[in-house]
């Protein structure tokens, strides 16, 4: 076992550091403060310490308009760990978050926030640091940009660490096992979790991962959730109870372990007195899997897994609406074919923007963007164009498959490959080469040797690695399909890899296609056939995985047989589809499926049926709402969706205020909200902010580092009904406090909301503020509850 330090910000406090000072800059205006916290750590037996540069980002230091001495202080805090420890010592260079959201989720741009991280990260290499750390990220995106960064920036090994809720998923819905799939696909050192909870919490959160990769695994939780007693703040776990706790995790097989908020060198040292006579545990090794991911999900593609359907329709070739929509840079249709075909049970969405004509590469990142926050499922890139490919995925949230890489042009082969190697990618290998379509298997074989090997020198694994048997009309020659289905066979014996077709090509050209191509599609998945990319609204082909799922041994007690069979839903939910439903129902299905267009065009349909506008709010808007809201809180929908929802409920609202100018558009309440006194992060308040104005409330955002009087100004300026106040430091808790209570003796008809990553329902009653929201979609009932209770 190797043991990192533990929490930075918690010792720096003890030590004097006031709220409104940079914390990285004390390399440079107090070393001996920071010298000191370095120390005690490597005294209490820490193998690894983490360098006091959580913020030293440029946008972090932006706060404190100090982005011009990121250099500077990265060099300091180097020299100060240096300085402080023995050489036994290794030296963990940190980079926290930058506090903001990438698009779509947000403003930053990935080119932002991968400058962002590379100017840190080289600082921090140029400076000596033996390791890079990327800790404390809620958005597997950003961990991405992260990483790329790192790896540029030097040949340091990087580690990652992601920060989980309660329900063992990021804020924006990535569980374990996918972050765990993508950071070792991009080639992340070692992979874990930090902050987030106290251990207990975290315990599950790290199985996931030691099932998901053989990379090594750190944990460094908090010494609990902080409390609130005789008027100081306190984190619960005491060394003792946290040494114990977090001590458990050795015998799962983790190997690094630490701590984050609210530990201090005593919980370290008892740690390492609980573990110092215990012998290692080593975690079972993973037998190699080829899986995609999306921001919220994994899909597993292999023998060993029962056969998955990539949806083809997103695809201009011979359809001319959608082909005309993509020239237009209209992608209306484009969405409504993701959500159709993932409620027909597509687990990957295939993605092609092939029109002449057009920028290709633009339109391909906006439909990435787009269908990534609408189908929570992972994606196909269909291009061969390097430069297409690059531009998707680097706005994809997960880890994708390229569609796909052949062997007619060495140059474009190569750059795929080593961007698939970047990014994290899997790769689809076609049995092609310049000046000749191979028309037997061998032939087939031969040349995927030829894409295996290169990819290999790239660094590509097998687990990296689908083959397509290049599937031909049967049209123009009687032997074209016999010859895919052994090709797929030799495959399996040759290389054991995924395969993925074309179904559809096999009846290029001939009558009755969908006859055909399930016919062809059962003797595929005869001969070892996993993904094959289809329509999935076709009947025949729906049967026709339901029937392979059975015979293949997939379909336990024959369930899915069963219900389909009885014409019953079978067991998996399925997203709704927004067609072919009353006007209501497909304001609400528009409203959850976050289609902001096809919600606001509804209006107009909504009305010319004689549904008044009041209905249309309560029973569409409001209602689509609440459910979205309930399945947050389940669970089930996760906060992309969350937000996709509330701004097409909101361009749903402002059409209707256009059709009818007359109708009542005063808003339910005024919020005034803001982080409080000392706390630069503002990322939670953007959201709740973003989530209040378009479920109806008049909100003025003051920002981060808002004092207790800039409060009480605004809340009587304002008229306010509302004051939210967030609080994501520990530090600022205190400030939390006294803010609650100015506002209730100077603005009394104020309702106060309260929340942040720091506070707890228990910490919102002892300081005299029950109304504790704890993420968006609560904030939002609870305002909607206080809002009725003054107009009742």
């Amino acid at each position: 076992m190797v043991f990192f330090d533990g929490g930075m910000g918690t010792m720096l406090q003890k030590y004097g550091l006031s709220n409104s000072e940079c914390p990285d800059y004390l390399n440079i205006s107090h070393p001996e403060i920071v010298q000191r916290i370095h120390k005690e750590y490597e005294a209490a037996g820490c193998q690894f310490i983490t360098t006091n540069t959580f913020g030293s980002s440029p946008l972090k230091l932006e706060d404190y308009n100090l982005q011009d001495k990121v250099e500077e202080i990265a060099k300091a805090a180097v020299k100060n760990a240096r300085e402080a420890c023995s050489s036994r010592v290794k030296i963990a260079g940190d980079m926290g978050p930058t506090g903001r959201f990438l698009s779509p989720l947000g403003d930053l741009s990935f080119d932002e926030a991968c400058e962002n991280y590379y100017r840190l990260a080289k600082a921090l290499a140029n400076a000596g640091a033996d390791f890079l750390i990327i800790e404390t990220i809620i958005d597997i995106q950003e961990m991405k940009a992260a990483l790329i960064a790192a790896k540029a920036a030097s040949n340091l090994p990087v580690i990652c660490q992601m920060t989980y809720a309660e329900d063992g998923r990021t804020i924006t819905g990535a569980p374990p096992k996918a972050a765990a799939i993508l950071l070792d696909s991009m080639g992340a050192d070692i992979i874990g979790a930090n902050c987030s909870l106290g251990p207990d919490k975290l315990f599950d959160v790290a199985k996931e991962m030691i099932e998901a990769t053989n990379k090594p695994i750190i944990i460094q939780p908090n010494a609990g959730m902080p409390v609130l007693k005789n008027g100081e703040t306190l984190f619960p776990l005491s060394a003792e109870d946290f040494a114990k706790e977090t001590a458990k995790f050795a015998d799962i097989g983790v190997s690094y372990l630490g701590g984050c908020c609210g530990t201090t060198p005593e919980h370290l040292h008892a740690l390492i007195k609980e573990l110092e006579n215990k012998p290692s545990v080593t975690p079972p090794k993973v037998k190699p899997f080829t899986a995609l991911t999306c921001r919220t999900g994994v899909v597993y593609v292999g023998d060993d897994y029962a056969p998955v359907k990539i949806g083809e329709r997103i695809n201009p070739t011979g359809r001319k609406t959608l082909r005309e929509d993509i020239q237009k840079g209209s992608f209306v249709s484009i969405k409504k074919e993701g959500l159709a075909e993932v409620a027909a049970g597509a687990d990957i969405l295939d993605v092609n923007m092939g029109v002449p004509g057009v920028d290709q590469a633009a339109a391909m990142e906006t439909a990435i963007s787009q269908l990534s926050m609408l189908c929570p499922v992972p994606f196909s890139i269909d291009s061969t164009d390097p430069v297409v490919i690059e531009r998707a995925l680097k706005v994809y949230p997960g880890r994708p498959l390229i569609n796909s890489v052949n062997a007619a042009e060495e140059e474009a082969l190569e750059k795929i490959l080593k961007l698939a190697k970047q990014y994290g990618a899997a790769v689809l290998c076609l049995p092609l080469e310049k000046g000749n379509l191979p028309a037997t298997a061998e032939e087939r074989v031969r040349i995927i040797h030829r894409i295996v090997e290169k990819a290999n020198e790239i660094g590509l694994r097998r687990e990296d690695l689908l083959l397509d048997p290049l599937v031909l009309t049967v049209g123009s020659g009687e032997k074209g399909a016999s010859e895919t289905l052994r090709t797929i066979r030799l495959y399996k014996e040759e290389f054991g890899f995924p395969c993925v077709m074309g179904t559809s090509n096999v009846s290029f050209g001939l009558p009755s296609r969908p006859r055909i191509n399930a016919a062809f599609l059962t003797m595929a998945f005869a001969c070892g056939m996993n993904a094959p990319i289809i329509n999935p609204l076709d009947q025949g082909i729906k049967d026709a995985f339901i029937n392979a799922k059975l015979l293949l041994g997939f379909d336990k007690g024959a369930a899915n047989f069963i219900a389909e069979t009885a014409k019953i839903p079978a067991p998996a939910e399925k997203a709704e589809a927004s067609q072919d439903l009353p006007p209501l129902e497909q304001i609400r299905a528009a409203v959850k499926n976050g289609e902001k267009e096809q919600s606001a065009s509804l209006m107009k349909t909504a009305l010319d049926a004689g549904i008044s506008s009041e209905t249309i709010i309560k029973e569409g808007l409001t209602s689509a709402m609440t459910e979205i809201g309930d399945g947050y809180g389940a669970g089930k929908v996760y906060l992309p969706q969350v937000m996709m929802a509330a701004e097409a409920m909101q361009s749903a609202f402002c059409e209707l205020k256009k059709l009818l100018p007359d109708i009542k558009s005063k808003e339910k309440g005024t919020l005034v909200i803001g982080t409080v006194q000392g706390d630069i992060h503002d990322l939670g308040k953007n959201i709740v902010a973003a989530l209040m104005e378009n479920s109806g409330y008049k909100v003025i955002d003051l920002g981060k580092d808002v004092s207790p009087d800039a409060f009480v100004k605004a809340a009587i300026e304002y008229k306010a009904d509302l004051a939210g106040l967030c609080s994501l430091m520990t530090t600022t808790l205190p400030e939390l406090e006294s803010t609650v209570k100015k506002l209730k003796e100077a603005v009394p008809s104020v309702d106060i909301l309260v929340g942040g990553a720091v506070v707890t329902q228990d910490y919102a009653n002892e300081i005299g503020a029950p109304n504790y929201c704890k993420d968006g979609i609560a904030a939002v009932r609870i305002a909607d509850q206080l809002i009725e209770k003054r107009n009742s």
